[in-house]
């Protein structure tokens, strides 16, 4: 009897051990990983604004609000020239966010831009009008083109489809991030998509990705609040006017000069200055485009008149130091 009892007891102790083992083994199930911050956005997507029918340059633009929008064009983009300018819907335009300006869609809208080049497809906001050409559908901002790897002097054939991406993805483009790139649009889509585009009028679709821009600043327009400019219809290059009126590209300091705008190429700053009767003068690693030098303040504001009758609002009156 005593011997089954302590059969009774081992069999219940070597029970418990493995008990204890079985505890000290088990795993606690892993915390959940954190949702990845989106930062807090820098501007709004309310109001909507969808606005009035307005003119620029003897067109009138009709806004509209297409759910299924989809269309084929071509592209251009703006940067520097535009800093601290309003955009349409009032916004201050900040050349490294991926925003646009199309001609009348609603503002913001959401909308991927495809290149029909290469397939890459991007999310891009909504916040300007522009660009008054009649065979481009868009404007991208200097950030925007760049993520679609379009930043050359010409216009770039683009697809142009309105969305409405998770919210997440807006805040990311409301805070003037980049939202993550599409798939890769595939090849028998791009196919159909370029057969399409053979349709749009266009006067140089040939030269349409190589040639230097011709640059047209926009009008101002009540319904229109955006000052910046549109590298419109490329032109092949053109020689360099010998006639005595053109202004020097390195003016004499001293008195004040206006300047309108501040840009990285040399060649755009150049074209832009051609465009608006004004000068290019290099300011370290910018270019700066101006009216001047005039004496004094006082005859400066010719310079701002000037400026403002191409469509560049809140230009700077500045002493002029020639650089």
């Amino acid at each position: 009897m005593r011997s089954s009892n302590r059969n009774w007891l081992a069999l219940g102790g070597a029970a418990s051990l493995l008990a204890s083992c079985g505890s000290e083994q088990a795993v606690a199930p892993p915390a959940p990983r954190p949702a990845t911050p989106v930062p807090a956005p820098a501007v709004a997507d309310e109001p909507v604004k969808i606005g009035e029918p307005y003119s620029v340059g003897g067109k009138t633009y009709v806004p509209a609000d297409p759910v299924n929008y989809d269309e084929v064009g071509y592209a251009s983009w703006y940067g520097e020239e535009a800093i601290g300018k309003p955009t349409a819907n009032g916004e201050d335009f900040v050349p490294s966010a991926i925003s646009g300006a199309h001609k009348t869609l609603p503002l913001p809208s959401y909308v991927e831009v495809t290149a029909l080049d290469s397939g890459r497809t991007i999310l891009v906001r909504l916040n300007d009008r522009g660009p008054f050409s009649d065979y481009k559908l868009i404007d991208l901002s200097r950030g925007a083109a760049e993520q679609l790897g379009i930043t050359g002097d010409g216009a770039a054939a683009v697809r142009v489809r309105r969305v409405n991406p998770p919210e997440q993805e807006k805040a990311l483009l409301r805070a003037r991030l980049r939202a993550p790139e599409r798939i890769d649009t595939p090849q028998p889509l791009l196919k159909v998509l370029r057969g399409r585009l053979a349709q749009v009028p266009a006067s140089q679709p040939a030269q349409v990705q190589t040639a230097p821009p011709v640059v047209q600043a926009i009008p101002a327009a009540s319904s229109v609040s955006r000052p910046g400019v549109s590298f419109d219809t490329p032109a092949p290059p053109t020689p360099k006017p010998t006639s005595k009126t053109t202004a020097p590209t390195k003016p004499v300091s001293g008195g004040y000069v206006v300047q309108v705008a501040a840009l990285s190429s040399q060649s755009r700053a150049e074209a832009l200055a051609k465009q608006i009767g004004a000068h290019a003068v290099a300011a370290g690693l910018v270019w700066r485009v101006r009216y001047g030098p005039y004496p004094s303040q006082e005859a400066a504001q010719a310079g701002v008149k000037a400026a403002a009758a191409k469509g560049f609002a809140n230009v700077r009156v500045m002493a002029n130091d020639a650089r």
